[in-house]
């Protein structure tokens, strides 16, 4: 089922007094379940195209809809709650809290997306979500203590601890080596899966396309589907 549409997105800078169009009417949709990784050389759009459809920042025309509703349209309160409550993020480097433990790391998470659940119901929804990732035994450590793909385990627990529809992973593997790697593409492709996500991910790494049910290739502020 999609749930996610990107219809016509352009986008563009003024440098100046030249205009550079970074996207050029790019239609794309995105369905449940599903894993739809973005490729191509620097600078062929991929990454702000992700961001556009995040919500992270606008587009100079065209329309995101998610859910039906064309988010292009509403207000920036409105699409920070949909950040909040219905998308997760990961990014190449895990960007944990160094003064938190796992656990708090994602207790934070629930109290940022304003989970009406009490502390004991938090507990256990993150004991739940780290057996998932195979962090439950580390779940009193400070990142200092993880490798790369513990933190990177974490990062993804953390990305979907609040139960978002759309999970946005940019680079996810790009700082870990190849056995890691494969380990977190796994993780997240099971994810995918068992909790009916839509995940949009941006890659170099052409060794992670099999995990992927889509490919997009993006050239020059365009996308080719494969």
């Amino acid at each position: 089922m999609t749930i996610f549409t990107i219809d016509e997105i352009r986008k563009s800078f003024t440098n100046g007094e030249v205009k550079e169009e970074i996207l050029k009417g790019v239609n794309l949709s995105l369905n449940e379940g599903e894993i739809t990784a973005l490729v191509g050389a620097s600078g062929s759009g991929k990454s702000t195209l992700l961001t556009i459809a995040a919500g992270l920042q606008p587009a100079s025309d065209g329309q995101v809809i998610f859910e039906g509703k064309n988010m292009t349209s509403m207000s920036s309160e409105q699409i920070r709650r949909i950040r909040a409550y219905k998308f997760g993020f990961v990014f190449q480097f895990a960007h944990l809290v160094p003064f938190l433990t796992v656990e708090e790391q994602l207790t934070l998470m629930l109290d940022v997306s304003e989970s009406k659940m009490k502390k004991q119901e938090q507990k256990k929804e993150i004991d739940k979500i780290l057996s998932l990732v195979g962090m439950e035994h580390r779940k009193h450590a400070y990142p200092a203590s993880l490798s790369g793909g513990e933190k990177q385990r974490v990062a993804i627990a953390r990305a979907i601890i609040h139960k978002p529809k759309v999970l946005f992973a940019d680079e996810p593997t790009a700082s870990l080596d190849s056995k890691r790697s494969k380990d977190v593409m796994t993780l997240i492709r099971d994810l995918t899966k068992s909790l009916n996500l839509t995940t949009l991910m941006v890659t170099h790494d052409e060794d992670m396309l099999s995990y992927a049910d889509h490919i997009i290739k993006m050239s020059d502020g365009q996308v080719m589907i494969s």
